[in-house]
């Protein structure tokens, strides 16, 4: 139960063969930043850089001073191994199609 300052979000990062989320109990007005801090979850991912890994709330790009609300949940996406313009580009160079979702239809 939340005392009446306090507020339950949730912290999440993911690999692709690993995800964590970690909920844990704030003080009302915290920041996503403090709340990634207070996880620990750095402590698990140590490749986690805040100065480089963006943060989002609920799929939406956010900045690390946001106020957070009671049941957020702030995650910690990692940088983009290629960029999907060019990979989109090249398949269409390959003329590969493409199915719904991202994947490679087998011709």
């Amino acid at each position: 139960m939340n005392t009446p300052n306090e507020v339950t979000v949730e912290v999440a990062y993911a690999l692709p063969d690993e995800q964590l989320i970690i909920p844990i109990k704030v003080e009302d007005g915290t920041t996503a930043e403090e709340a990634i801090i207070a996880s620990g979850i750095m402590t698990k991912f140590p490749e986690i850089d805040l100065s480089i890994n963006k943060v989002g709330i609920f799929g939406k790009l956010t900045k690390l001073d946001t106020k957070l609300r009671h049941l957020d949940r702030v995650e910690i996406y990692r940088p983009l191994i290629a960029d999907p313009k060019e990979v989109r580009k090249q398949r269409a160079a390959d003329g590969k199609i493409m199915k719904k979702g991202g994947g490679d239809l087998a011709v």
